[in-house]
């Protein structure tokens, strides 16, 4: 984040935002669709030169009043409120604290039960993560299905950054689209409030993936989807059917174990076959 990128954000989104956006009624002779300066000052309740001063970068410093009240004025969601405080942090240095499990880094550490329950689960691929989807424990089943596609290439493999990031992604999973929509809900279902680390994967992927990120930040939450089936492109097994259940872990682990199963007789094969299990070591179940 540039030193300078809470001007650029207040003067991006200001552009963005329409008068029907806000209620406003749209003149004939608008030259650019979005807000003019004089505009997004009232609905703030701030004068035009203070606006004008944010958006240049000659005043880094407005209070968190004067901020609350310009992203009321644009109608900023959650997760653009979160990236607008960040924003003036970087450029002011003011500090905005951040209380409860949210200021917390995301956990990393895998208790020695969990481990366990990883090997017990061999051969079904089965895979931990926490709440940014981070991925931090994986059994050799979930590595022998998903190594190939390259998810776990990066040396801190994340799902969400891989969907959005990695071309190889939208080969490997034929619904994109879905997989991209569940993968974000996913991640906001596991990040509430104010959370500094999602605001920095936010800020991140807005740069990285941009509008097919952005896209889906932007409606309201809502809640993931714990169980379902996935369509998978395996470049050494074709095409994969996998049933998968989700497993919260206590709310202080900040963890969830997510587990592959094959929902048809094809996909239980090729699974055998990549595990180097015996025929039938993991049965079909019905999606």
């Amino acid at each position: 984040m540039s030193d300078n990128e809470l001007a650029a954000f207040i003067r991006a989104r200001r552009e963005s935002v329409t008068p029907a956006d806000v209620g406003l009624p749209t003149g004939p002779r608008r030259r650019t669709p979005g807000l003019r300066r004089a505009e997004l000052a009232t609905l703030a309740g701030i004068s035009v030169e203070y606006l004008t001063r944010i958006e240049q970068g000659r005043d880094r410093h407005p209070s968190p009043q004067i901020l609350n009240a310009l992203a009321d004025a644009l109608r900023l969601p959650n997760d653009e409120r979160v990236y607008l405080r960040f924003a003036a942090k970087a450029s002011s240095g003011y500090p905005f604290p951040c209380t409860g499990a949210e200021s917390e880094p995301p956990a990393r550490e895998v208790r020695p039960t969990v481990r366990a329950l990883l090997d017990r689960l061999e051969p079904a691929p089965a895979v931990l993560l926490n709440r940014l989807t981070d991925v931090l424990a994986f059994t050799v089943g979930y590595e022998r299905l998903t190594a190939p596609l390259g998810l776990l290439d990066a040396q801190f493999p994340n799902l969400v950054r891989f969907v959005f990031t990695d071309p190889r992604a939208k080969v490997a999973y034929p619904d994109w689209d879905r997989i991209a929509d569940a993968r974000i809900t996913v991640l906001r279902s596991g990040s509430f409030g104010a959370d500094p680390h999602l605001a920095e994967l936010t800020a991140e992927l807005t740069a990285t993936a941009g509008a097919p990120f952005t896209d889906r930040m932007k409606p309201a939450p809502s809640s993931s989807r714990l169980t379902g089936i996935e369509r998978l492109a395996h470049p050494e097994s074709g095409e994969l059917r996998l049933a998968y259940e989700t497993l919260e872990l206590p709310s202080a682990d900040d963890q969830r174990l997510i587990v592959y199963l094959p929902a048809d007789t094809a996909t239980s094969t090729a699974l055998d076959r990549l595990t180097g299990r015996r025929p039938g070591a993991l049965r079909m179940v019905n999606g």
